[in-house]
């Protein structure tokens, strides 16, 4: 069995010519970016094939490669990672599935400035997400990125401005967007017959995960580019803990479980109740069950006030018993009965007092990966939108960031929606921004600090 079928506004931006600041570390004209159209091959037709670019193989790249797989059209032609390791994995998947090795680079950009790649897949660690996706936008290419979709909410919007400038089809990977009883379930909630909907909450009770303990610092790994894996994160000494998978437990470089299951959850949760934005977000938690070197919480809770309903949510690490007896779902409250989701199924029930809804339990639809892939190769052909289309991605991934801005700060944060800024708080609003070491700058980013 495959890998991914496992269970598991602003008014003005910054010139084109940044690109040329972005890549100082490699000289402009060896890339050929001053005229990004000779890069840029024919988009694919319907019937033809979709050569794919691959920039992160860990272990999403490698589930969303055989994912990418499971489509006769698709072949790998090159694949792009800073340790050796993971791109023998992926050279190993792409002989099993496709009989061939694609070439490999450890640097993106060499992946950017090939006319055989149609579709880049960047599945980095989440520092990682934005410019290689601006970049090849503007090198002509379709992205399917990693959620969430960035590491802050300013370089979000440089990546849907360069989707838009660049007329790209991006879709980011929160893969419920295509799941069959999730989509059936949001279109009950958006039909009215829940009536009224006043809360909706969201959690992730996650007894695998463990804590990472507190090790020492000590050489990077033989075969790895650790300076390119830092890239425009601050510089500091190599530590087993907050490289790969661990990373996510960082401020560097992610946003803990807000943003790498948060954004799951709050983009079910919206599909039910649309895409308008937070007025404000509070946040409470800490490290309540592990003593170890990680930063982000590993319990949280946070509430933001929407115009007309609550949305709630909360995570704890180490522990399984979540509501309903469920380790993670998602409850949308009406005034005439509940609906309650997760990846086993949904069910819907009444209000004691009314009479207007009758109790109903679907079953889950299986694993929709593959589906949210297919979703994205057939916009990639017929130049339509995804259904996890940057807009949205962007308005999901900020809900999330905002939750965290709100924790770190230890202060309720007011969000104006149509600036994209915290209103009233400068020390929360910085956090909004781009943070890149020198000499990386992003394409678009507004609010470089």
């Amino acid at each position: 069995m495959p890998k991914c079928m496992r269970p598991l506004s602003r008014r003005k931006f910054l010139s084109k010519s940044a690109l040329a600041a972005s890549l100082a570390p490699v000289a402009v004209g060896s890339l050929g970016f001053p005229s990004i159209r000779s890069l840029r091959a024919a988009e694919p037709g319907p019937n033809d094939k979709v050569r794919l670019g691959l920039i992160g193989c860990g272990g999403m790249g490698q589930g969303d490669l055989e994912c990418f797989f499971l489509n006769p059209e698709v072949d790998c032609a090159v694949i792009c990672d800073v340790d050796d390791a993971h791109i023998a994995k992926g050279l190993e998947i792409c002989e099993n599935k496709r009989g061939r090795k694609p070439d490999t680079v450890k640097d993106f950009r060499r992946v950017l400035e090939r006319k055989d790649v149609d579709v880049v897949l960047v599945a980095t660690p989440d520092h990682w997400h934005a410019l290689p996706t601006v970049l090849a936008c503007q090198a002509g290419k379709d992205v399917y990125v990693e959620k969430p979709l960035a590491k802050t909410i300013d370089e979000g919007h440089a990546m849907l401005e360069a989707s838009r400038r660049h007329s790209r089809v991006v879709q980011m990977g929160s893969q419920w967007r295509s799941c069959a009883h999730i989509i059936e379930a949001t279109e009950l909630i958006r039909s009215g017959k829940l009536g009224k909907v006043s809360v909706v909450r969201g959690w992730a009770y996650l007894d695998w995960l463990a804590g990472i303990g507190k090790p020492a610092d000590c050489p990077p790994p033989a075969g790895v580019d650790y300076e390119f894996w830092l890239g425009p994160a601050p510089e500091r000494p190599f530590n087993p803990n907050r490289f790969h998978f661990n990373f996510r437990w960082f401020w560097d470089y992610a946003g803990g479980l807000m943003t790498d299951w948060g954004v799951h959850l709050i983009n079910m949760m919206l599909m039910g109740m649309g895409n308008e934005a937070p007025r404000t977000a509070c946040s409470s938690g800490g490290k309540q069950v592990f003593d170890d070197d990680s930063e982000t919480p590993d319990s949280q809770v946070t509430v933001y006030e929407f115009p007309t309903y609550l949305l709630i949510w909360e995570h704890k690490a180490g522990l399984n018993n979540g509501l309903y007896n469920r380790s993670w779902g998602v409850e949308w409250s009406g005034t005439e009965g509940n609906i309650i989701l997760n990846d086993e199924g949904w069910e819907v029930r009444p209000e004691k007092k009314q009479a207007n809804l009758d109790p109903q339990r679907k079953p889950g639809s299986g694993d929709p990966r593959p589906a949210h892939v297919r979703n994205f190769l057939t916009c990639v052909k017929s130049r339509q939108q995804p259904v996890l289309n940057l807009e949205i991605a962007h308005h999901v991934s900020s809900v999330a960031h905002l939750g965290n801005i709100a924790y770190r700060t230890g202060r309720k944060i007011v969000w104006d929606a149509a600036d994209e800024k915290i209103v009233g708080d400068h020390d929360a609003d910085k956090l909004v921004g781009v943070h890149y070491r020198k000499p990386w700058s992003l394409p678009y980013a507004t609010r470089h600090l």
